[in-house]
């Protein structure tokens, strides 16, 4: 069975002052705190929220 590709990000900046679209994002992301770190499931829908955020999350590494 392969293994499933997966991506790590980290929230580097707070949502405060940004649209309800972009803490909507945010969330649906798992991110919520500052700093805050998670690994998901790299797929379309998951890049596709990064790409919507680059000023708010980066990318830690990809596997």
């Amino acid at each position: 069975m392969a293994a499933k590709k997966t991506v790590t990000i980290k929230q580097i900046a707070s949502p405060c002052g940004r649209t309800k679209k972009q803490e909507a994002t945010l969330i649906g992301l798992g991110l919520n705190k500052m700093h805050k770190v998670r690994t998901l499931e790299a797929t379309d829908s998951v890049w596709g929220m990064i790409k919507k955020l680059p000023h708010l999350v980066a990318v830690v590494e990809t596997n």
